[in-house]
């Protein structure tokens, strides 16, 4: 069995328990969890689900990072993550400085057509060629847009924001993920895009889904409905609508509210019923196997386990299914096969998540824990699972 030390979301919690001065009795009086349970995390027999997670930063007043380590997965991995986002933060720095006489800017078609092509990037999980891309992408953007506004030009930096949003919220900078956002609705806005602008609110309602905050979530979801109908109607709109239902979806289930699951999926199941499949409307991925996928995702969030189990193995992928969410599909398979007790299968699972999207799956919290409980269940560490521990830097 490899050893991972006493560096684990379990000893933070513990320590960050010790430092609000509270006992184990103390924080489970304040949590919706058993004291049995957080025993069991604090001392690494069991894994910390990501709503765990988010419980127990709300209750001891944390940032849930502190709990995970992600920040410290990026410094683990070096400097090469460090000199990839910098120069992203630098490139968001740019939205108010107005054109840049010294900078050499490509034709305003050619960045509308590239904008486009990182959304796609992200989705083949092609990370760090995204990230490489993406800063001087930016500046030329921004350049145009002071220089020579056009509503396609506006459009295009929003859809630059929100991949600088997608990318450093995978790499682990989730304070620069939300500045991301706050420039996309600077940007959308003066494009006066109601779709782009309640994409915004739906990717604003899930970091806050990420830390446990279930009402601001649903806030911002519903702002998104009312923003959409500002839109004209067409397949774009009804594509956006149909993902913030998801949205809501999973948010509903984290708050433990299954008769709001059945709503806002039976409200997407219709939607893409009509749809079909939409996965190039905004790079939403929304069409009936994403809507599989969030209900997979809400029953997991209502911790009902067999039942995903039935929902996980049901779900059929088509070929060309966007990589980032086939890669998020089997993560949450491996989840969910290891806390109905089948190790191997879960394994198997972080494997194949591992070969589709290696960037994703190294910096994913979830595959990290779902990691660290195969060690702890297994009396005998298959060779597969120490070499998977070790890669992910567990």
């Amino acid at each position: 069995m490899p050893n991972l030390g006493d560096d684990h979301t379990g000893s933070r919690i513990r320590e960050q328990r010790r430092l609000a001065r509270l006992s184990q009795r103390e924080l489970a009086d304040r949590i919706p969890y058993s004291y049995s349970l957080l025993n069991q995390v604090e001392c690494g027999a069991r894994p910390a689900t990501d709503e765990f997670v988010a419980a127990v930063a709300r209750a001891l007043n944390i940032d849930a990072d502190l709990l995970t380590g992600r920040s410290q997965v990026t410094d683990v991995q070096g400097t090469r993550l460090a000199e990839l986002v910098r120069p992203i933060r630098e490139a968001l720095d740019l939205y108010d400085l107005g054109p840049n006489p010294d900078l050499t800017v490509r034709p305003a078609a050619v960045l509308i057509a590239e904008a486009d092509r990182l959304c796609a990037e992200v989705r083949a999980t092609r990370l760090r060629n995204s990230a490489r891309m993406l800063p001087s992408l930016i500046a030329e953007l921004t350049h145009t847009a002071w220089d020579t506004p056009s509503t396609a030009v506006w459009q295009a930096l929003a859809s630059a924001y929100r991949t600088a949003h997608d990318i450093t919220l995978k790499l682990g900078h989730s304070d620069l993920s939300s500045t991301a956002l706050d420039r996309m609705a600077w940007a959308a806005g003066r494009a006066s895009d109601p779709c782009l602008a309640a994409i915004r609110q739906y990717k604003r309602a899930l970091v806050y889904y990420r830390e446990g905050e279930q009402t601001i979530g649903q806030r911002l979801i519903a702002s998104g409905h009312h923003m959409i109908e500002q839109a004209d109607a067409g397949r774009d709109a009804l594509v956006v609508t149909g993902q913030l239902h998801l949205g809501g979806a999973v948010i509903c289930g984290r708050a433990g509210d299954k008769a709001a699951v059945a709503r806002h999926i039976a409200e997407a199941r219709g939607i893409a019923k009509r749809t079909g499949d939409a996965s190039q409307v905004h790079w939403l991925s929304f069409g009936p196997t994403n809507v599989a996928l969030h209900h997979l995702s809400a029953t997991m969030k209502l911790r009902d386990y067999d039942k995903a189990l039935t929902q996980a193995r049901a779900v059929q992928l088509p070929p060309r299914f966007a990589t980032s969410r086939r890669a998020g599909f089997l993560i949450d398979r491996a989840r969910v096969e290891m806390e109905t007790g089948h190790t191997q299968a879960a394994l198997d699972h972080l494997l194949e998540a591992r070969r589709v999207a290696p960037e994703q799956t190294r910096y994913h919290g979830s595959a990290r824990e779902t990691i660290r409980g195969l060690v702890h269940m297994s009396r005998r560490t298959p060779d597969a699972l120490n070499r998977m521990a070790a890669w992910i830097g567990l």
